[in-house]
């Protein structure tokens, strides 16, 4: 696998995002460009982006070793499975932001 097992970048991301923005942070929120936020919903959509973006290369680079005639089974089989993985976390990367998104809306409907 080519995904990064130095820690979780989704905790990670909003670890960072909460300390920057925690009680008494100095720091302000920006609704900006891209990189410029530091909502930890951002740095939560951030982190799916990157781990889909890491699943998506080594998708591209199993099909690629196929498509220049090294189509053994076995890597085959190791496609198909990157390709189910790729599906099975978008569609956890879409249910987790429309989960979060709801929830924000109704915390914002309430204040």
């Amino acid at each position: 696998m080519t995904i990064s097992t130095d820690g979780n970048l989704i905790n990670q991301y909003i670890g960072a995002a909460t300390i920057a923005n925690g009680p008494g942070a100095s720091g302000t929120r920006s609704s900006g460009g891209a990189g410029s936020g530091t909502s930890w919903y951002e740095a939560m959509s951030r982190a799916w982006g990157q781990t889909l973006d890491a699943q998506a290369s080594e998708i591209t680079q199993l099909s690629d070793q196929i498509g220049t005639g090294s189509d053994e089974p076995s890597q085959m089989v190791a496609l198909t499975a990157a390709s189910l993985k790729m599906q099975f976390m978008s569609n956890n990367a879409a249910t987790s932001q429309n989960s979060v998104a709801e929830s924000l809306s109704a915390v914002a409907r309430k204040q």
